[in-house]
């Protein structure tokens, strides 16, 4: 038995509706972003080359590489937050994630291109410039507002639950260190220590690659389908026990899809309760979990009466109601069509309850007589009949 239990009971078209909406959220935010850092860009690229500072002109194709990503997101955002279709039932979230490691590898390529750079000019012992004071401005500035979109376009991205836009607004960030990397070298390269400036782009470059690594492995991680931490695992299998009517838990496996964790797990419980009983213990274990975690989570649960990871699975070759319908008229011809079986699977046997009215409905035959002609049949357990009146 199983069951899948989404995020929210909404309609689809809600769903869509609402998937649109934070696509139309995100993608305002990337534009703001994109046109402050092209701006941004322009200034320190020319001011870095005017003013002679190499630690400026590198910020300057940081903050272009912001551009690119940006552009990045917007196309990524339009295709991962489309609703879920006949191709893609689990919708569309991994095109986010692979978006997010295309951009960690382009700071890391950009970065280590820009590091090697400049410490070839250290290495070749190049006369340096000391910076003009327009690169404390065009700095300064760089900080305040780098600053300001972090703030906001994170704001924005924990608020639809965009790791990629998250991803972003860090990106942003670094941007304003970089800056603030590039105040500091400027004033200590106009005090005389004219090296500082490009100590200061290596800096800057080895600043864009980290973050372009931290991007990169999330993603793979994702990609590979790594699940929850052991603790938090732990945690979810606590919750799981704890719930009335479960026996045990086994084979709990998760993984994420962006924002959403996707969880399977199977419940062991009585093996005499009815189906519906199984159902409504899973569903009130989804209930326990889904209250425990902060991200949207898709469980799929499967009720067990025997716990088959420890012991010998049920084998698919037992017989089917059907063909124990055929055994037992064969054995009990008396027995009314009509009456009700409940069958046992358990240990790779087959356990049989009959109901019936009278205890005339069974013939001539006893239980016992009964239980011994079935034992003749390797996959036979016992055999109970439970009469209505004596």
């Amino acid at each position: 038995m199983s069951n899948t239990e989404k995020p929210a009971d909404q309609p689809i078209s809600h769903f869509h509706d609402l998937l649109k909406g934070e696509q139309r959220i995100a993608a305002r935010v990337t534009i703001i972003g994109m046109v402050l850092d092209a701006f941004l860009g322009i200034i320190k690229v020319i001011g870095g080359s005017l003013f002679h500072s190499q630690a400026l002109v590198v910020d300057g194709i940081h903050s272009f590489t912001d551009v690119a990503s940006d552009l990045v997101v917007l196309a990524v955002m339009k295709l991962s937050r489309q609703a879920p279709d006949e191709n893609h039932p689990y919708g569309h979230q991994r095109i986010e994630t692979m978006g997010t490691m295309i951009l960690g590898s382009v700071l890391i390529a950009v970065g280590a291109a820009l590091a090697w750079d400049n410490v070839l000019r250290i290495m070749a012992g190049e006369d340096l410039l000391a910076p003009g004071w327009p690169v404390l401005v065009a700095a300064l500035i760089s900080v305040l507002s780098k600053e300001w979109i972090y703030r906001y376009t994170r704001r924005v991205g924990e608020s639809i639950r965009s790791d990629l836009i998250v991803a972003n607004a860090w990106h942003s960030r670094t941007d304003a260190f970089s800056s603030i990397i590039v105040l500091l070298s400027t004033a200590g390269a106009m005090l005389g220590l004219v090296w500082l400036d490009a100590v200061a782009a290596v800096a800057i470059a080895v600043i864009v690659v980290r973050i372009g690594w931290k991007f990169t492995w999330d993603s793979v991680q994702e990609l590979v389908d790594t699940g929850l931490s052991p603790e938090q695992a732990d945690k979810l299998r606590r919750i799981a026990r704890q719930t009335d009517g479960v026996r045990n838990v086994h084979e709990l496996r998760s993984r994420r899809m962006g924002h959403d964790i996707f969880l399977d797990v199977h419940l062991m419980v009585r093996p005499e309760i009815s189906v519906s009983e199984g159902h409504q213990i899973g569903m009130r274990v989804v209930g326990g979990i889904q209250e425990e975690l902060d991200s949207p989570v898709d469980i799929n649960f499967h009720i067990d009466a025997e716990d088959d990871e420890q012991g010998t699975p049920t084998s698919w070759s037992l017989p089917s109601r059907k063909e124990i319908s055929e055994i037992l008229d064969h054995h009990l011809p008396a027995l009314p069509h009509q009456s009700r079986m409940r069958l046992h699977y358990l240990k790779n046997h087959v356990h049989i309850e009959i109901f019936l009215e009278s205890r005339a409905q069974l013939g001539e035959k006893s239980v016992a007589e009964i239980n011994r002609e079935l034992e003749t049949y390797p996959w036979f357990g016992s055999l109970k009949v439970w009469f209505s009146t004596p």
